[in-house]
This record gives C-alpha cells, sequence and structure tokens, in this order.
C-alpha cells in the first residue's frame, strides 16, 4: 500500500514536498514513480527512483526543479517541489514497480503495480 502526502496549495515560485509511505511487505528492488494527472489530461511522469542505488529518472517539464529522493529506514519516497508555476497543478500519485530493469519506461504509467490515493497540488499564479 502507497499513502502519499503533502499536498496543498502554493504560489507560482514557491516550494512543496510530498511523500509516499510505504506500506506492507518490501523486497529490495523495486522503483517509486511520481506520476501527476491534471484535468482532462493523461496521467505524466515526474520522475522515479531506483530503492536499491538511488538511480533517479526525471519528466523534462520537472528537470532542475523536482528532486527525488528515499530515506529506506523510513520507508518513504519524497518529492521536493521548488519553483512551482501554475502548470504544476495536478494530482500527484505514486506509484510502485517491482520489475528488475530500471529505465525510461519507468516514467510511463505501464509498468507499475500499485498506486496511492493522490494528493492534491495547486499552484497560484
Amino acid at each position: 500500500q502507497l499513502v502519499e502526502s503533502g499536498g496543498g496549495v502554493a504560489q507560482a515560485g514557491g516550494s512543496l514536498r510530498l511523500s509516499c509511505v510505504i506500506r506492507g511487505e518490501i523486497i529490495n528492488e523495486f522503483t517509486i514513480g511520481w506520476f501527476r494527472q491534471a484535468p482532462g489530461k493523461e496521467r505524466e511522469g515526474v520522475a522515479c527512483i531506483n530503492m536499491r542505488d538511488r538511480a533517479a529518472l526525471y519528466g523534462d517539464s520537472v528537470k532542475g526543479r523536482f528532486t527525488i529522493s528515499r530515506d529506506n529506514a523510513k520507508r518513504t519516497v519524497y518529492l521536493q517541489m521548488n519553483n512551482l508555476k501554475p502548470e504544476d497543478t495536478a494530482v500527484y500519485y505514486c506509484g510502485a514497480d517491482f520489475d528488475l530493469i530500471f529505465g525510461p519506461y519507468l516514467l510511463t504509467t505501464a509498468p507499475y503495480d500499485y498506486w496511492g490515493q493522490g494528493a492534491q497540488v495547486t499552484v497560484s499564479a
């Protein structure tokens, strides 16, 4: 089970941090991804991280502004969002993939087996 928290409202240029807590049995090799979905749009890959070696990938729209990190002891993955823009407004979801291969396809939704309930992020101009 995945539980997101930390969403809210920010002004353009501001920051928010999202958390994804992983509950239940954990195996060593898996990936946590952050995705977002704005009204009327498809779910978009934001960032993902390999829980074993911290390798990370980012979507083009957030590179240089968002940072994904993990704390295995706390079973938590974070998404630090800086320099927020109105177009970052969306419901943010974390997902878990248990395949052993880490690559750019993990910024698509297809590989993910489990999803959290989502957290709303609203950025005002």
